[in-house]
């Protein structure tokens, strides 16, 4: 009926897409800025947490994304609302009270993301075994 949990998914060869014989300069700078930023682990740790969290506080959301300073949590927060990837919204109250949370832009990224997860989940095994081939043969073992 069903298969085992170890039967691993068929693999399937993609065609990679063509990119246009033509290419706007303008499309490769937004492509070059958001490989960019979306590369860099807060942006992606911060997308984790609200995905996971929904609308989280400041001080929470660096709690926990964990390891970030709160000048570099300031900064990824403020490009990522400028990318259009979260909303802010202060509360007027004393002290005031700053959520975030994903937009429509960001959970599409999210989403972009999880094939990545995806892609990783199936090919460990082949990634361990290169990482292991390629240690032995940088420091064969000297016994």
């Amino acid at each position: 009926m069903g298969k085992s949990a170890k039967t691993k998914a068929p693999k399937i060869k993609h065609t990679p897409p063509h990119p246009p014989a033509e290419v706007d300069p303008k499309i490769e700078a937004l492509v070059r800025e958001i490989i960019e930023r979306v590369a860099d682990k807060w942006t992606m740790l911060v997308l984790e947490v609200l995905v996971e969290h929904g609308t989280v506080r400041f001080t929470r959301l660096g709690e926990l994304v964990g390891g970030i300073s709160q000048k570099m949590l300031t900064k990824t927060v403020r490009q990522m609302e400028s990318d259009g990837l979260i909303t802010r919204t202060i509360h007027p109250v004393i002290p005031p009270r700053v959520e975030y949370t994903l937009t429509e832009l960001g959970h599409s990224l999210s989403a972009a993301f999880c094939g990545v997860w995806i892609w990783a989940e199936q090919h460990y095994d082949e990634i361990a075994a290169s990482r292991k081939r390629f240690r032995e043969q940088v420091t064969p073992n000297q016994g």
